[in-house]
């Protein structure tokens, strides 16, 4: 698969993941193999540097890029202080904003997100920007300093697919930075579709730590990641609103009737 380039680095694979839900966190070292993800995202929260049999990073092998998440950030300020928490933790320099006042459908504020977007990005962050899918707010991401930006695709954590293709369609053709597919995405069906539009990469999470068989399901979006990047580099075919045989449908098995 051609490398997606993100803040300088060359990833070999489009698929990022998550680490919230597992029943059991020892199995995603497995999951993490299988999908051949290089980045994981984490939420700080959930990092406990003084515990080794609790700390969730012991579960991340140190080949990946970590990239810890400002989960409970109800503002710029707030997420802006996870992520330099967070750097000074050890975590490296990478980080997704997130940025969440909304208690029932959880989508993010652009604007607050925009503002720690500006902020990080001048002390030398990678920041992904998590945001409801809007062209504007993505071009002021982008202007602000973002590596990529990651729209949902459908609320956080509810697998339902791409409810927002044609604004994320918008800004796959507009913002000259990688898109990357985030939340909603609940099928590896999903994950190919986001991937054939021309997404650089999608994320993923709740579909994979929820399936009966997480490593597996890994595998599966891996796959899946992969057909639809070479779909959309192979450019598909037009759609036409009328049939269209395959073959001529004249002088052949007809042509003795006359």
């Amino acid at each position: 698969m051609d490398p997606l380039m993100i803040g300088g680095t060359a990833l070999n694979s489009r698929l990022l993941i998550g680490t919230g839900k597992y029943a059991n966190d020892a199995v995603m070292p497995e999951v993490i193999k299988k999908s051949g993800t290089e980045v994981v995202t984490v939420a700080l929260r959930r990092v406990d540097m003084e515990s080794k049999q609790d700390n969730i990073i012991e579960h991340i092998p140190e080949e990946c890029i970590l990239l810890p998440n400002t989960s409970g950030a109800r503002n710029a300020e707030e997420a802006v202080r996870i992520a330099r928490l967070a750097r000074a933790m050890g975590c490296g320099d990478w980080v997704k904003i997130e940025v969440i006042s909304d208690n029932k459908y959880l989508l993010p504020d652009n604007y607050e997100t925009t503002k720690a977007t500006e902020i990080l990005a001048k002390e030398g962050f990678v920041v992904l920007p998590y945001m409801s899918p809007d062209l504007k707010a993505a071009q002021r991401m982008a202007d602000a300093g973002a590596a990529a930006v990651m729209p949902l695709g459908a609320p956080i954590g509810s697998n339902r697919g791409i409810r927002t293709k044609e604004l994320v369609q918008i800004m796959i053709d507009e913002i000259d930075l990688p898109i990357i597919v985030d939340a909603g995405i609940g099928k590896p069906s999903e994950a190919a579709e986001a991937m054939e539009m021309g997404a650089a990469a999608v994320l993923v999470n709740t579909a994979i730590a929820t399936a009966q068989d997480p490593v597996n399901m890994g595998e599966a979006f891996a796959l899946a990641v992969k057909a639809g990047r070479m779909a959309y580099l192979a450019k598909t075919g037009p759609e036409k609103v009328y049939a269209s045989a395959s073959s001529p449908l004249t002088g052949f098995l007809h042509e003795g009737d006359l």
